[in-house]
């Protein structure tokens, strides 16, 4: 039974995505709702931000409808969170608003899910040593981690397909982990996503006249989704079967999102040393090094993707043996930082070889 219901979720968000995106198109078409050119975008065409409108309503159709019958006290504050997102983003998307605006939008979304829902952070499994937190700690780093996450998602969206990938990759790893654990409300959640990103990833990557951008709609409602699914897997896991148990719970749930926390923290690092705001606009972002070595947005989007999934093999790797979470980290976050390197390394590599080879008679 619990199954249908999560194929109902996939199938049903995915095809939900598909009829609507056309209609959507052609509305923007026709109020001209394009995205502003912007000389740092890798785009040279206007195309509407309007994918997270078609996320939005194929997430929120099939999870209403798939988790019928389950038991899910939660659900009605994160749908309420995920409507917040949704608004902020396309007001964002269409008329451009503060950073400081959409931040208190953020918070506000977060502390709806962490004191109505109480989805929040009580354990730290052994991170620095300490286990059982206080509320106002497991308040605070909740509402970081969430914080964190949705901008995260947010400032990865940089080229056709990645944010969606990405979003894909997690929603599928944790859907199928908590299919495992019987946690079949959360599953419906995920797999629910993983259909209205599917769709859209074939509209964004592969579409023509039909093209379009997952706009901050989407990407804020990706983040948020990603962000509960990474604390109710970490707090699962404190009591789950032995089976399906992930001792270094922490460690894992980071290296399956750690692509857009990397590269956030790197660019923010970048802005700040040369003085200037860390959330400035700039062509930092490792897709865009990715993109003048690989000259395709898909290429870019499956390479990011591929070694998203084998930071997520490591951990999963050294999660089985046994190694203390916080060694478990610390691996972790360091082949994050140098699979992240690598692009700008090949680039200057290239640069100094073109500027030191001899010119031709």
């Amino acid at each position: 039974m619990e199954i249908i219901l999560i194929l109902t979720a996939l199938i049903l968000s995915f095809s939900l995505v598909l009829v609507v995106v056309p209609p959507i198109i052609r509305i923007a078409k026709a109020k001209h709702l394009f995205e502003p050119f912007e000389e740092r975008k890798v785009h040279t065409q206007v195309v509407p931000p309007l994918g997270g409108v078609a996320i939005f309503i194929g997430f929120i159709m099939s999870s209403i409808i798939a988790t019928d019958g389950l038991r899910f006290e939660s659900f009605k504050y994160i749908i309420a969170g995920v409507i917040l997102m949704f608004f902020i983003g396309l007001k964002d998307d269409l008329m451009v608003i503060s950073a400081r605006k959409k931040f208190i939008v953020q918070i506000l979304s977060a502390i709806i899910l962490i004191t109505l829902a109480d989805i929040r952070f009580t354990n730290l499994h052994g991170i620095f040593g300490e286990s059982n937190i206080g509320y106002l700690t497991s308040f605070s780093i909740t509402l970081f981690t969430m914080l964190a996450i949705i901008n995260a998602f947010n400032l990865i969206d940089g080229v056709d397909g990645l944010a969606a990938g990405l979003g894909m990759l997690a929603a599928f790893v944790f859907g199928v982990w908590f299919y495992l654990t019987q946690n079949f409300h959360l599953s419906v959640l995920a797999f629910a996503l993983l259909g209205s990103l599917a769709a859209y990833f074939l509209y964004n990557v592969f579409g023509h006249r039909n093209k379009l951008f997952m706009g901050d709609t989407g990407s804020l409602i990706t983040g948020l989704l990603i962000s509960v699914f990474v604390i109710y897997f970490n707090e699962i896991n404190l009591t789950t079967s032995k089976e399906f148990v992930v001792g270094g719970a922490p460690a894992v749930s980071f290296a399956i999102i750690i692509v857009p926390l990397i590269d956030t923290l790197r660019v923010m690092t970048i802005r700040i040393l040369q003085r200037r705001s860390p959330f400035s606009p700039d062509r930092n972002h490792t897709h865009h090094r990715l993109l003048t070595l690989l000259h395709s947005h898909l290429k870019v989007t499956l390479t990011i993707v591929g070694g998203n999934v084998f930071l997520i093999a490591v951990a999963l790797g050294i999660n089985h043996w046994g190694v203390n979470v916080n060694l478990q980290l610390i691996i972790v976050f360091l082949l994050g930082c140098i699979l992240a390197m690598i692009p700008s390394v090949i680039l200057r590599f290239k640069a100094s070889r073109q500027k030191f080879r001899p010119a031709k008679a």
